[in-house]
C-alpha cells in the first residue's frame, strides 16, 4: 500500500518522534556532572535546566490544546522535528560560541523543548484517532517507544563518551539532530487522521468544570513527576552519589529504568485490556515510593541501583494508562484533554527534578536526600486515585 494511504506509516512516524522525545529529554541529563565540574554549573542551576524544558513545554501544551485543530496536525508535527534539529545542532555550538555557556544550554534547550513539546501535545491523539484496533494497547506501544529511545540515546552516547571522551559531547549533539530531521520529513508524507472530525469534541469551558478531568490532572502531575526525576537524576546520582563510574552508572542507572520502563509498557500493551487500570496504577505506585526509598537510603549501591530499575517499570504504566483511561471515562475530552493532561504532566516533570535539584543542593549536594523527599511525588498518585474512588462511589 502507498505510504500516503498507509496509515501504520502514520504509527511508525509517531515512533520515531516518542524517539525524538527521549532524546530531548535524557541527553543532556548524561552530562550534568561535566557541566558541573567543567563549566562551574551548579546543581539548582542544572535543575533550573531542566525546569526551563519542561515548563516551555507547558505553555507549547496549552497553545497545542487551543490552536492545533486550526493550524493543522501536519504542519505542527513537521515544525516539531525541524525545532527539535535545530536545538540539538545549537547545542553543539552555542555552549561554545557565547561568553556564558550555561546561556547556550539554555538557549538550545528551549528551542527543543518548544518542538518536544508540540509532539508530545499531538502525537498521541493522532495515534488514540487512526484507523487500528486495540487502541490502548497501540497508546502504550506508542510511549513504550519513548523508553527504547532513552535506551538509545544512553547506550549509543554513552559508548561515544567511553570510546572517545566527555569532549566528544558535542559531536553527539549533533549527531542526535538527524532523527528529528528525518522524521519532518516522514510526517510530510504519511497520512493523518481528521480528528476534530471524528470526534465531537467538548469546549475547554466545559473540560474544566469536569471533575473527573481536574483527577487525571492531578493523577498525570504525579507520574510527570515520578517519572522524570529518576530519568533525570540518575546518571548524576549513580556516578556522584554511589561512586561508580560513569559508563556503568549510565548503563545501571538511567538505562536499566528505561529498560524496564519500556518493558512494563509492552507488558501493559499485552494485558491492558483483562485487568482494572486504576487497580494496576496504585500497585505501580505503591511500588515507585518503595523505589524511591531503596534508591535513597540504601548503603549499598547495587541495591540503590536496583531501586532505579523499579522504579522505571512502576512508572512505565503511569502516563500512556491514565492517557488511555482519561479517553475512556472523558470520550469527548478530545486534542484539548490530550494537550492539557500533557500540561498537567509536564509540570510535575518541571518542578519534580528541580525540587530534587533544590533539596540536593540543601544538603550539601547530597542527590540521596533529594530523591527520598521525590518519594512523595507518587503519594500524589495514591491520593488521586483514592479521591477517584470516592467520586466513582458516589455516582
Amino acid at each position: 500500500m502507498n505510504i500516503r494511504n498507509n496509515f501504520r506509516h502514520t504509527v511508525y512516524a509517531s515512533y520515531i518522534s516518542y524517539i525524538t522525545q527521549a532524546a530531548v529529554n535524557n541527553f543532556l541529563p548524561l552530562l550534568f556532572v561535566m557541566f558541573n565540574t567543567q563549566y562551574n554549573i551548579s546543581l539548582s542551576q542544572i535543575g533550573l535546566l531542566v525546569a526551563l524544558n519542561f515548563c516551555t513545554q507547558i505553555c507549547v501544551d496549552l497553545f497545542a490544546a487551543k490552536f492545533a485543530p486550526k493550524i493543522g496536525y501536519r504542519k505542527l508535527i513537521i515544525t516539531s522535528g525541524s525545532l527539535i534539529f535545530v536545538g540539538f545542532v545549537l547545542m553543539g555550538i552555542l555552549p561554545d560560541l557565547l561568553p556564558s555557556a550555561y546561556l547556550g544550554l539554555c538557549i538550545s534547550m528551549f528551542i527543543c523543548a518548544v518542538g518536544g513539546g508540540l509532539s508530545e501535545a499531538i502525537v498521541s491523539p493522532i495515534i488514540e484517532f487512526c484507523p487500528l484496533d486495540n487502541k490502548s494497547g497501540e497508546m502504550s506501544l506508542l510511549h513504550s517507544f519513548y523508553c527504547w529511545g532513552c535506551v538509545l540515546v544512553i547506550g549509543v552516547s554513552t559508548a561515544f563518551f567511553a570510546i572517545f571522551g566527555m569532549g566528544c559531547w558535542k559531536y553527539v549533539a549533533l549527531g542526535w539532530s538527524i532523527i528529528p530531521l528525518f522524521d519532518a520529513f516522514y510526517f510530510s508524507v504519511v497520512p493523518m487522521p481528521d480528528i476534530e472530525t471524528e470526534l465531537n469534541s467538548m469546549p475547554i469551558s466545559k473540560l474544566l468544570k469536569n471533575k473527573l478531568f481536574w483527577v487525571f490532572a492531578l493523577l498525570m502531575m504525579g507520574a510527570g513527576a515520578s517519572e522524570l526525576i529518576m530519568a533525570q537524576w540518575a546518571s548524576a546520582f549513580a556516578e556522584s552519589g554511589l561512586g561508580v563510574s560513569k559508563a556503568i552508572g549510565d548503563i545501571a542507572g538511567p538505562c536499566a529504568f528505561a529498560v524496564l520502563m519500556g518493558i512494563s509498557r509492552v507488558f501493559h500493551a499485552k494485558i491492558g485490556d483483562r485487568i482494572s487500570l486504576p487497580g494496576y496504577i496504585m500497585i505501580c505506585s505503591v511500588a515507585c515510593v518503595f523505589s524511591y526509598i531503596l534508591a535513597s537510603l540504601s548503603p549499598i549501591p547495587a541495591l540503590a541501583l536496583v531501586g532505579c530499575g523499579i522504579c522505571g517499570f512502576s512508572v512505565g504504566v503511569m502516563w500512556p494508562g491514565i492517557y488511555s483511561y482519561s479517553a475512556k471515562m472523558i470520550p469527548r475530552g478530545g486534542t484539548a484533554m490530550f494537550a492539557l493532561l500533557a500540561f498537567a504532566g509536564d509540570t510535575g516533570c518541571s518542578f519534580g527534578p528541580f525540587i530534587t535539584g533544590v533539596v540536593s543542593k540543601a544538603y550539601n549536594n547530597d542527590l540521596a536526600a533529594g530523591l527520598l523527599c521525590a518519594a512523595l511525588f507518587p503519594v500524589v498518585i495514591i491520593i488521586g486515585l483514592m479521591i477517584f474512588k470516592k467520586m466513582k462511589k458516589a455516582d
